[in-house]
């Protein structure tokens, strides 16, 4: 299998499991119904760990675009396979929701909450605020990569490095998932947003492309920035690239401030996930 195949399927995986237990708990009339936000971080963090799994000793199982230019900038990725395995991931995505969507066919029409239906693909703000959604993406990815540079630096027994990565994600969506859902991965929103799109889903509504590029920008942002500080504060290598990246953020930060709108309405935190 090809490192871009294995990212696919990794991502796929990914989509599987995080995308299914918000179908499970969003969707009438399914045994899983009202899961709750508990039920779904645990289950998106195993998901991911089933991903590394799954894909690991094959692409490395970055399973998001975010991880993958992070490790580019510190070196341990070459930034010519970049663009190949964030199209692997996304089109990973894609099949994911596709998968989703399938499993749980007959359930999409029982259930008339559009945004609890586009929840199972893609995240949503719980409090529509541009400045604050792309902050929160980027504090959530920043805090990933920083962790998963973190969890590499440690020797584990073998196996138990993908536990360690399900856990991170776990206590990211327990303690910073709440503002948007942490998608902290470009790939997990896009590819599945796309297939909301696309999906003939009964009475699904609209796919809120408006919102869409904050998960995307915000979480590459922060993981920029997540390994640009751990090269400088644990690395000990020059704080160049970190001020560039900083100033980067902080300019991309006060244009959303600028020129970002308050949108009106919320939408209930409880149908939101990672």
């Amino acid at each position: 299998m090809s490192a871009f195949t294995g990212e696919m399927i990794g991502t796929m995986i990914l989509i599987v499991f995080g995308g299914g237990v918000v179908a499970g708990a969003n969707l009438k009339k399914t045994f899983s119904s009202n899961g709750g936000w508990i039920v779904i971080t645990i289950a998106w963090g195993l998901a991911v760990t089933m991903g590394v799994f799954a894909v690991g000793s094959i692409s490395g199982a970055h399973l998001n675009p975010a991880v993958t230019i992070g490790f580019a900038l510190s070196g341990d990725f070459p930034w010519a396979d970049v663009p190949g395995y964030i199209l692997a991931q996304v089109l990973g995505g894609f099949l994911g929701g596709v998968i989703v969507f399938l499993h749980y066919l007959p359930h999409w029409k029982e259930t008339e909450d559009q945004g609890g239906k586009l929840s199972v693909f893609s995240t949503s703000p719980a409090i529509p605020h541009t400045f604050s959604n792309l902050l929160s993406e980027m504090i959530g990815t920043f805090i990933l990569v920083l962790g998963l540079m973190f969890i590499g630096a440690n020797k584990f027994t073998e196996g138990l490095n993908p536990i360690a990565v399900g856990l991170l994600i776990v206590v990211i969506g327990m303690s910073l998932g709440g503002t948007t859902g942490y998608a902290i991965n470009p790939a997990r929103d896009l590819g599945p947003r796309i297939a909301h799109f696309l999906l003939p889903i009964a009475g699904k509504g609209k796919s809120n492309w408006g919102y869409a590029w904050i998960p995307v920008v915000g979480p590459i942002l922060g993981g920029l920035m997540g390994s640009a500080f751990y090269q400088v504060m644990f690395d000990g290598e020059s704080s160049g690239m970190l001020w560039a990246v900083l100033g980067v953020n902080i300019i991309v930060l006060i244009l959303s401030y600028i020129f970002g709108k308050k949108q009106p309405g919320e939408v209930d935190s409880s149908k939101v996930a990672a």
